[in-house]
């Protein structure tokens, strides 16, 4: 039986990433070793905001959690630039996960519409139909 955020596109992308970030991290040592630890933590934080958030019922807690979970994304996206800078990762490549490129065609912010009640727009998710606001 699946839990209700495993069932969210947003946090099974979300979840590829950290396999991804896993993968690159583990070739970066020495002077990366920051940045290294930095970009797991962040990206840690984006599935486990979003679990965390889709447990909420209160809209506003729900919201929190994704703006949370969408500036660690954003984090990031500023620390791959990182190991771009010192030549131990590829360009190509950070920029194809920054931009959400999926082999499907599918990117990040449209899995995450329509399946996050309660957040906001400007976090690049949509309300469910026939979910009121709370304010």
């Amino acid at each position: 039986m699946a839990l209700g955020h495993e069932k969210l596109d947003v946090y099974r992308l979300a979840i590829g990433y950290e396999a991804w970030v896993y993968e690159k991290a583990a070739a970066l040592e020495g002077v990366h070793r920051a940045a290294r630890d930095q970009w797991l933590r962040a990206s840690q934080a984006i599935p486990l905001n979003i679990a965390e958030g889709n447990g909420k019922t209160a809209d506003a807690d729900r919201r929190r959690y994704f703006e949370i979970a969408r500036g660690s994304a954003l984090e990031c996206a500023a620390i791959q630039d990182v190991p771009v800078v010192g030549k131990a990762l590829d360009e190509a490549e950070s920029r194809n996960r920054k931009n959400g490129t999926r082999p499907h065609g599918r990117d990040v912010e449209s899995a995450g519409r329509k399946r996050i009640p309660g957040a906001r727009r400007s976090v690049g998710v949509r309300r469910e139909p026939g979910r009121s606001r709370s304010r």
